[in-house]
């Protein structure tokens, strides 16, 4: 029994290790700022936007009852103006993004959140407007990073590391067609698509892109420095805001925002003269 369960381990490892090698890819591009880290992908794109199109779908109904979606039609035609300015930028990271089914809506809400989900399905909070008085910059950053989340694949890539770690624990036997249903890795994969909190490498890599998105659209990547002066004070005697959950210190986020404006000025300074 012994030397078969060593077996079945040893087989689970290198099944492991293939499709580890075989699911490592980068999803975009570099741009000017750098960002195509090799990624474990074991679930397709097509997969993760199916996925996604449902718990958005849930999302805006559940708000519709409520009578929370968009209720302020000024705002969501301020955030949407600007998402379609940033979602033509997406291209310079993948080719494919501009193609993407983009869908913009607002929820009526003091929760200080923004998200992008994946295959370009946007959601405002409004409290992270009306509270923190952004300007439309200061938007265009938030919504270039959340769509970075997007376009880097992150949702992806943390399902794709919740089921191998399913699979390192007996639930690979589905993939090694040992017997096992195939509903508890797609459970697995819900589950960490919902409870997703990015790593400060996610978030790092959604700043950078985020940035440049937005000055490319030409939105002034300076706003970066002033949004998070702004969630700074949010969070200062109670309850950081839920977008700076997992994300890097404030401090070192800001520094790295200054470390990146030789880079994307430029860029906007370009979109500002091209008009």
């Amino acid at each position: 029994m012994l030397t078969l369960t060593l077996r079945f381990a040893a087989t689970i490892s290198l099944c492991l290790s293939a499709l580890a090698l075989g699911g490592c890819e980068t999803t975009t591009a570099g741009g000017a700022v750098g960002a195509n880290r090799s990624q474990l992908m074991l679930v397709s794109s097509e997969q993760m936007d199916q996925i996604s199109a449902q718990g958005y779908a849930k999302l805006k109904s559940e708000a519709s009852g409520k009578g929370a979606l968009n209720t302020d039609q000024a705002m969501l035609q301020r955030v949407r103006t600007i998402a379609s300015r940033l979602e033509p930028q997406t291209r310079v990271f993948r080719s494919d993004a501009p193609g993407w089914k983009w869908e913009v809506n607002v929820i009526a809400s003091n929760e200080l959140n923004a998200f992008c989900m994946p295959g370009g399905k946007i959601m405002v909070y409004s409290g992270l407007i009306n509270q923190l008085h952004l300007t439309d910059d200061e938007i265009a950053i938030v919504l270039g990073h959340e769509i970075a989340h997007a376009l880097r694949e992150h949702s992806r890539e943390h399902v794709s590391q919740a089921i191998a770690a399913q699979a390192t624990i007996g639930v690979g036997a589905a993939l090694l067609g040992l017997g096992q249903g195939s509903a508890d890795l797609a459970g697995a994969g819900y589950e960490a698509l919902i409870a997703t909190r990015f790593s400060r490498t996610d978030e790092a890599e959604a700043d950078r892109m985020g940035l440049e998105l937005a000055a490319r659209a030409g939105y002034n990547p300076r706003a970066g420095l002033t949004l998070w002066q702004k969630m700074i004070s949010a969070s200062q005697g109670g309850r950081p805001p839920e977008f700076l959950s997992s994300h890097p210190t404030e401090t070192s986020r800001v520094q790295q925002i200054q470390a990146l404006l030789p880079a994307v000025i430029p860029l906007y300074d370009a979109a500002r003269r091209r008009g």
